[in-house]
């Protein structure tokens, strides 16, 4: 039984050039992409603060608010299969159709298994598309902003009852 390949693969495909492979590894940028940067420029402009890309987390969410827990991704439609089907079905008639075709599946896949990873560990994740970000600025900013607010309530409830629950057992242990 023939084992299937889990990974794209490029063997027996050379690149075009040096230059054309350069190329295209610099063109997919990680961080600072110009959906991240509108976004972050509109969160700033609200006085909202934040960290970036935080090492410590899975997927290295693209702007976090470590207080409230909230990761927030900007997704690029092409490498994070928006609109999927359609996406595939283009890919599927291109160059290399197996490659990319599993290159932008794992990426979904990958994309979903951080979010579940983080939700499990308390964190809340909002993944937003590229097209989205630059369209609807405002109303995304929106949304981070109420869900901010949301968390920072529920952070500060929780710091409350835990202030008081430790207040009782410090009183306890100093009546007996």
């Amino acid at each position: 039984m023939k084992r299937q390949r889990t990974t794209p693969s490029f063997v027996g495909l050379r690149p075009s050039s040096d230059c054309a492979s350069a190329a295209a590894r610099g063109s997919s940028v990680k961080t600072n992409t110009r959906c991240e940067l509108v976004l972050r420029r509109e969160l700033w402009r609200r006085g909202m603060r934040y960290r970036l890309h935080h090492p410590g987390l899975l997927g290295r969410p693209d702007i976090v608010f470590s207080k409230q827990r909230i990761a927030i991704f900007c997704d690029g439609n092409f490498w994070h299969g928006h609109d999927l089907e359609a996406r595939l079905a283009k890919l599927a008639r291109g160059h290399n159709a197996s490659y990319w075709v599993a290159k932008i599946r794992r990426n979904v896949e990958r994309d979903h298994r951080e979010t579940r990873v983080l939700e499990e560990s308390g964190w809340m994740v909002l993944r937003f598309w590229e097209t989205d970000v630059l369209r609807e600025t405002s109303e995304v900013a929106d949304r981070v902003a109420a869900v901010v607010a949301k968390r920072s309530v529920e952070v500060s409830a929780r710091r409350s009852t835990t202030s008081r629950k430790n207040e009782a057992v410090k009183m306890g242990a100093i009546g007996q």
